[in-house]
């Protein structure tokens, strides 16, 4: 049960990225010209590192890859705001 218990944190984890670049888009609107190529690269390298982390074995590697899959949704979320 408690596996469970963080699989449904995790998700609720990831569902926060997308409000929260959301805001970031709406508040941060003349930063988001200046840095959407940067976020486009934080975003390759974060994917990059999501899947190196994916195949070695370590004891926390589920959050850390938790982490930067939000930080890619977060990222591509300011991108496509500031898009429209």
């Amino acid at each position: 049960m408690p596996s469970t218990l963080s699989n449904l944190l995790y998700i609720l984890l990831l569902a926060a990225g997308f409000p929260a670049g959301l805001i970031l888009a709406k508040l941060c609107k003349e930063e988001i010209k200046i840095w959407k190529k940067r976020l486009k690269i934080i975003s390759i390298i974060s994917l990059i590192l999501a899947i190196t982390i994916y195949f070695t074995t370590f004891e926390l590697k589920i959050p850390i890859i938790i982490t930067l899959i939000f930080i890619i949704i977060t990222s591509m979320t300011i991108i496509w705001k500031s898009n429209k």
